[in-house]
């Protein structure tokens, strides 16, 4: 499955932005969809995950509660709702698909999509 994110954007603490990602195929049922971020200088990490065909998002603790993951309507489009923006979400985002069931490395990920830049102004 081919991923592209979009969406990211310039922002001032405490704003809000959604990031969109599409995918190549019909539908993302197949897989575990997940955002990761990298910041300059620091290792990719996880935001987000879901299994498509069923299940809840679960997320990293530091998003928990400000960050909504949501599957889109047609079925190959996934949503991040961010919300509070700090500074230290600063990074490129990335979405990405799993064939595993449950997802939180970067390892388990077999597709990726290019990142799209979010910076949050202090």
């Amino acid at each position: 499955v081919q991923l592209q994110a979009s969406g990211g954007g310039l922002v001032q603490a405490g704003g809000s932005l959604r990031l969109s990602c599409a995918g190549s195929e019909r539908t993302f049922s197949s897989y575990t969809m997940g955002w990761f971020r990298q910041a300059p200088g620091k290792e990719r990490e996880f935001i987000a995950a879901i299994r498509w065909r069923a299940g809840n998002p679960y997320y990293a603790e530091s998003v928990k509660g400000r960050f909504i993951l949501s599957r889109g309507d047609t079925g190959n489009t996934a949503y991040l709702q961010m919300n509070m923006l700090k500074p230290d979400d600063t990074a490129v985002y990335y979405c990405a698909a799993s064939t595993r069931l449950y997802g939180l490395g970067v390892r388990d990920y077999q597709y990726w999509g290019p990142g799209t830049q979010v910076t949050v102004s202090s």
